[in-house]
């Protein structure tokens, strides 16, 4: 389960918002939002990610993207882990001579 978020979604947009529209420095804006400005400073960034400004970040859809993609992997990892357990156990029981029961 993911944390939960610090600061809501509609402050988020409006600090960025605010930093596009006034061309402010992302200090001054973070300072009278009461919003810590490295903060402020990664949702910027992630939002000209996302609108294809920005060649150095994944956008937000490829991040969830990738998240799905790492649990996936992980549980895929843990069937075949299971798989291969099941299949050496199976192996020494067929490879295991066979007595018959004493009368």
């Amino acid at each position: 389960m993911a944390a939960p978020r610090k600061y809501p979604d509609e402050l988020r947009e409006r600090a960025i918002r605010e930093v596009r529209a006034t061309g402010r420095p992302i200090a001054h804006v973070a300072k009278d939002l009461g919003i810590h400005k490295e903060a402020l400073r990664g949702w910027v960034r992630q939002a000209e990610a996302d609108r294809g400004e920005r060649d150095d970040r994944l956008t937000t859809a490829k991040l969830d993207e990738l998240k799905q993609l790492r649990r996936e992997n992980a549980e895929l990892s843990r069937a075949n882990e299971i798989l291969k357990a099941a299949s050496v156990f199976f192996a020494q029981e067929i490879d295991r001579p066979r007595t018959r029961p004493s009368r």
